[in-house]
């Protein structure tokens, strides 16, 4: 392995994020650490010479459907569901000031 945290590595990162552990915390998050460390390094041992590097595992298929046009609702349909409507357009109360 080529580092390990320390318990007191630990207790100074905890410090540093506001974490308040007690000593068996510390030294379970430091077991913690060193084994995703191990695993680091075991990947780093690993001859990968000759393998391309890759984005994803699987090759990726697009899974959108086409766009197809369709018709729509008419206009007038939507304006005489709506409360308040005027020039063909909805009518909305402005953001700030006067109340709807």
């Amino acid at each position: 392995m080529t580092a390990e945290f320390t318990p007191e590595e630990v207790a100074y990162v905890a410090t540093l994020a506001r974490l308040k552990l007690d000593d068996d915390e510390v030294l379970h998050y430091a077991e913690q650490l060193n084994a995703v460390l191990g695993h680091i390094d075991a990947i780093r041992a690993l001859d990968l010479a000759g393998i391309p590097p890759t984005s994803h595992a699987f090759d990726l298929v697009n899974v959108l459907r086409d766009d197809v046009v369709e018709s729509g609702v008419e206009r007038d349909e939507v304006l005489r569901a709506a409360p308040s409507a005027e020039s063909g357009r909805f009518r909305v109360p402005p953001i700030l000031g006067e109340a709807p």
